[in-house]
């Protein structure tokens, strides 16, 4: 628990701490229900997640009888994980190359936990190649080449503004004769709210899937956890241009809005694969849904 428990600490600080000191020894009251409810939407769960979540509580007191708040923590912390489906492993094996297409808006950390993703594959024995299809902006492909360098993994890209598509291709091609087992393939951070470069990430992966049937294999995307409901937008929007097969949530160790991954979860149905606890290239981890809400409700010393 110890990496999820010192990654969460603002959440937990700001927000399901206080829910946690409420849960005293006295009557529940409909102002309990109130102050749960206010503080279950300050931690970013979104009003409709809330309401799932109060909704879950209630029926649960009336089942059990229940009078005592003291009794409430341990249900909210079921009520809680039983909105967080648990990750699945990756669809990466049981083939000669499996693609990996990631997406986002800028500034969410997408070439980031590239990187980091690339490594843990890379340690754990498969051959990984990057893919620097963010053509748009020439220091993203100077950033993936660099973590590429950094962590010996093989980068295709081309020159600045060049038809991601082809980039894409020429990345599996290269991927292929090289033996390579994963490729991993990045696009331009792109505003969810653009039509065009939504339709182009479509186009994309239309390349990808002709190169090789039934790929991109896993389309991951990466929301930034400190954007809290805005990243709900995001992902709606993503799925729609892309299906998206899992989650990244990034940047959890710098927020009081973890609540956030429980609300994508309810409104998106789309397993959290990986999140972002921190700075290291071990920081980006599996998701684990009962260690995350327990480490939500740790006490700190």
């Amino acid at each position: 628990m110890g990496i999820f428990r010192s990654g969460l600490s603002r959440t937990r600080q700001t927000f399901f701490g206080r829910i946690s000191q409420m849960f005293g020894n006295s009557e529940i009251t409909p102002e309990t229900w109130e102050d749960i409810e206010a503080m279950l939407v300050q931690a970013d769960l979104g009003v409709d997640t809330t309401q799932t979540v109060i909704e879950f509580l209630q029926e649960s007191v009336r089942e059990e009888g229940i009078t005592k708040t003291s009794k409430l923590k341990k249900l909210l912390k079921d009520a809680l994980i039983s909105l967080l489906d648990k990750p699945r492993e990756l669809n990466i094996s049981g083939r000669p190359l499996s693609i990996i297409l990631i997406v986002g808006v800028n500034g969410s950390g997408k070439t980031t936990s590239i990187a980091k993703i690339a490594s843990r594959l890379t340690r754990a024995g498969r051959k990984v190649m990057l893919a620097a299809g963010d053509t748009f902006r020439a220091a993203a492909i100077e950033q993936l080449q660099t973590w590429g360098e950094r962590i010996g993994v093989p980068v295709i890209a081309s020159k600045p503004n060049a038809d991601p598509g082809a980039v894409a291709y020429d990345a599996i091609q290269a991927a292929q004769t090289r033996g390579m087992d994963v490729l991993i393939i990045d696009t331009a951070g792109r505003l969810h709210t653009n039509y065009n470069l939504m339709q182009e990430l479509a186009k994309i992966k239309g390349v990808i899937s002709k190169a090789v049937p039934g790929a991109p294999h896993e389309v991951l995307l990466v929301l930034d956890g400190t954007t809290g409901q805005n990243a709900l937008k995001q992902g709606q929007k993503f799925t729609e241009a892309t299906e998206v097969t899992g989650l990244i949530i990034t940047k959890l160790d710098g927020t009081a809005k973890g609540g956030m991954v429980f609300s994508v979860q309810n409104d998106l149905h789309i397993p959290v694969q990986f999140v972002g606890l921190g700075e290291s290239m071990n920081d980006l981890v599996y998701f684990e849904p009962a260690t995350f809400v327990d480490s939500l409700f740790t006490e700190d010393n």
